[in-house]
């Protein structure tokens, strides 16, 4: 499985983005779509995933300002961003999960800042 994420850039404090990330390849079933990711100096850490019965789990730090999505029919998976923050700034990271495979994408830098 492939997958290609798109949507990263810089914005002001305040302001929105959405990520999207669509999987492509051999897919026999996708079951959680996700995104992570990576500030300089961190270790990669969990923003929100989306099982394929849309149960959803965000970390507490993007709670009421991001949203996770996806469309089954597209395979993709999508993170819109409001509120941004400063702190908010990494490159993201989308993941998938199937029957014995995990998935990443090549990543997508997001940078909030004045």
């Amino acid at each position: 499985v492939q997958l290609q994420a798109s949507g990263g850039g810089l914005v002001q404090p305040g302001g929105s983005l959405r990520l999207s990330c669509a999987a492509s390849g051999s897919i026999v079933r996708i079951n959680n779509m996700g995104w992570y990711r990576q500030a300089p100096g961190k270790q990669r850490e969990l923003v929100a995933t989306i099982t394929n019965s849309g149960s959803t789990n965000y970390a507490d730090s993007v709670k009421g300002r991001f949203t996770v999505s996806r469309d089954n029919a597209k395979n993709t998976v999508y993170l819109q961003m409001n509120s941004l923050k400063p702190e908010d700034t990494a490159v993201y990271y989308c993941q998938v999960t199937g029957p014995l495979y995990v998935s990443w994408g090549q990543g997508t830098q997001v940078t909030v800042s004045s």
